[in-house]
Formats: C-alpha cells, structure tokens, sequence
C-alpha cells in the first residue's frame, strides 16, 4: 500500500530482537547466584555456538573488537609487523593491532560485493606481513579461496572478521570458520545480540588453549578448572574478557530463535530488492549482490546512490519523513587518526571513497512490518523520482 505523500512514519533504523523468554532465561541466571563471566550459561551457550556453527571452539567475549583483540594477542606482533585489512570497516581491526605492536596496512575493497579486493591485499604484502583480516561486509562473505590461496602462499594467517556474518556461509562452510581465527559481535546493532558480546572462534586447539589464558588475565584458570593443574597462577599476558553470565542468557535466547530471525530478515531484504528494482533498472540507484558462493544473513541492506550529495539528500528527506537511514564507515584510511599517526594521506583507495561516500542503509531487523517495508520503499521511490 502507497503511503500518503505528506504522513510522517516512525521507523527507527534498528531495534534489537527480544523474544519473550529473555526475562525467565536471565532470572535463571540471577537466581542461580553467579552472575560473573565464564559460568554455566556462558558454558551452554559456546557449547550451543559450536554445534549450529562448527568451530571446534567457541569462546564467548565482552565484544567482536575483544575478540579480535586477543586473535591479535596470539600472533604476538613484534613492532613493524604488519596486520593487512580493508581500509572501510569499523575500527576494531585497525585498534586490535596496534595495541599489540603491530601496524594496519589498508586495501582496497571489491566494488561488487564491498569485501575485500583480493588482488589489492596480495599488491600490499611485504616481507613484515603477518596476518590478512578480511571483513565480511554486511553479511556478504568475502572470496575465502581466493583469500587462504594467496596467505598459504605467503605463510599469513587468516583472522576472518565475521562480526556482522554470524549464521552467513561462504560455499557451504559458516564464516568465522574457515580462517585460522574468526571473531563475532553480539552487539545490539548485530542480528543476534546480547547487548555487548562477541565470540572468539578457531578450529586450532593451539589457538584456543592460548585464548583460554589470554581471556582470563593471563591465567591458567581453565586448566586449573579442567584438573589438568594443581593451582592457577599468572602464566601470560592477558586481560578480562569473558562475558557475564546474564549477557550469555540474552544471547541463548537470540541463538533459539536463529531461524526465526533469519527468516524474517531475508523477507525483508527481498522486499526492499523487489520494491526498488525499477529504480535500479533506471539506474537511479544500486542495490546489493549476493553471490551465488555466498548465504547471506542480511543483516545489512543498503543501496549506492550516484555521489555523496545525492547521498546525504535522499538520507535526510527519509529522515525528515521519519525513517531512520544512515550511512556507514568513514573509511580508516583517510580517519584523522590514521592521518596523524599511520600517515595514510597519500594513500588511494578510489573504490573505498566512492562507495563510503554514496551507501545509504535502510532499517531492517525482524519487527518491520511489511507496511513499514513499503513505506520505506515508497518514500525511496518518491525522493528519486
């Protein structure tokens, strides 16, 4: 149904999913009287991570940037080494290796699917190159064979930002999964959120051993927990990581209802793809691909529009209707820190301006009716035509 051309709406860009059982699983956590991290629900819900998405090891964490944090923590960076990832992501990479000694080295993204361009990665590696972080933007993975052919050739690991492609897959395999490391986030903006919270996942029992350490202070709690020592003492650098207990129960809930949100949100992805198609025909706008390697969760859905300007004006008329839309990264590279101190200032990465300065994304998360879908889409469809 058309809306009214002058009505104003309330459609705010993101509202967390909370299923009704959320308030009986935290008093369950309450009413056991252990509320600190790593207890038994924090237990179930990594045993539950394992089984739906097939890492040999799932350690839950107080956030994705955490996580990563600690995968950098790991490679035990010396200084100079270098930690390549794409310039347009969020800052968690970038922050993760230079806390632990190491410098970001930015690349160009691929303009199909917004991951990162491979061939750009394989141009920027050096003999100081330690690690590759691809991201899997928007739940869109990235082109994983490509990715490990190239590391495998040069001995990088792969430490997989998979902080928005939880319960997305790359040619049948969960991403997060399929590199060295992968990292989570359950934060609220997440399909699957537990308000603050993210995972650190690996198949290498090497790797999780030294995140058990790294996650509990240094310490070799979870030996000590296991009966494999007699005490546990400070063995390694570390930090506090581990999530609470009632943020885990929040989480359980969400990874109930995995197939339920999922479900709705493809719905709505579809939606939008169907109701702007005629835009993108005319070549008003540009909407997302999914390749066939690829399962997304749609968690993103965005459309590139021809230039920042015309960006901004379509962002603010929705606003001005009532319909949150926002645009995402400024990319790293050009960020007044890096400038500053990475000296990135001479650094070009056309692809990653252009598609920073003209993406707009629009509200999608389980509770959108399909009137408020079709709100959205005629208020697009107004502006751009």
């Amino acid at each position: 149904m058309a809306v009214e051309r002058n009505k104003m709406t309330n459609i705010p860009f993101n509202r967390p999913y909370m299923s009704s059982r959320v308030v009986a699983s935290v008093r369950q956590v309450i009413e056991s009287g252990k509320l600190s991290g790593d207890g038994e629900m924090c237990k179930v819900v990594e045993k539950q991570l394992e089984q739906l998405f097939h890492p040999r090891h799932a350690l839950l964490t107080t956030s994705g940037s955490h996580a990563l944090e600690m995968a950098m923590a790991i490679l035990d960076l010396k200084r100079g080494e270098e930690v390549i990832t794409p310039s347009f992501t969020f800052v968690s990479v970038a922050n993760a290796v230079i806390r632990a000694g190491g410098k970001p080295v930015f690349c160009e993204i691929n303009g199909r699917t917004l991951t990162i361009d491979v061939k750009d990665f394989e141009r920027r590696i050096s003999k100081r190159t330690r690690a590759v972080v691809p991201v899997h933007y928007a739940g869109v993975s990235a082109d994983m064979d490509e990715i490990i052919g190239v590391a495998e050739a040069r001995n990088i690991l792969v430490i997989e930002d998979a902080a928005q492609g939880v319960n997305a897959r790359y040619k049948g395999k969960f991403l997060g999964t399929i590199g060295e490391i992968g990292s989570y986030s359950f934060h609220d903006t997440k399909n699957y959120v537990s308000g603050e919270g993210g995972a650190f996942v690996t198949n290498s029992e090497e790797f999780a051993r030294l995140a058990e350490v790294i996650r509990e202070k240094g310490t070799n709690r979870s030996n000590f927990l296991r009966g494999e020592v007699d005490r546990y003492s400070w063995v390694e650098l570390g930090s506090s990581y581990v999530l609470s207990d009632i943020l885990a129960a929040v989480l359980k809930c969400q990874l109930d209802d995995l197939d339920t949100i999922q479900r709705r949100r493809r719905e709505i992805h579809d939606m939008y793809s169907s109701g702007l198609k005629e835009l993108a025909q005319q070549e008003k706008l540009r909407l997302p691909h999914i390749p066939d390697y690829c399962e997304s969760n749609y968690h993103i859905f965005y459309i590139l529009l021809h230039d920042e300007p015309e960006r901004n004006r379509v962002m603010n008329k929705l606003r001005d209707f009532g319909i949150g839309a926002t645009f995402h990264y400024i990319p790293l590279h050009s960020s007044p820190y890096a400038l500053k101190s990475l000296g990135t200032g001479s650094l070009k990465l056309p692809m990653t301006d252009r598609v920073s300065g003209s993406l707009l994304r629009l509200p999608i998360y389980p509770q959108l009716t399909d009137d408020d879908v079709q709100c959205v889409i005629d208020r697009v469809c107004q502006i751009l035509r």
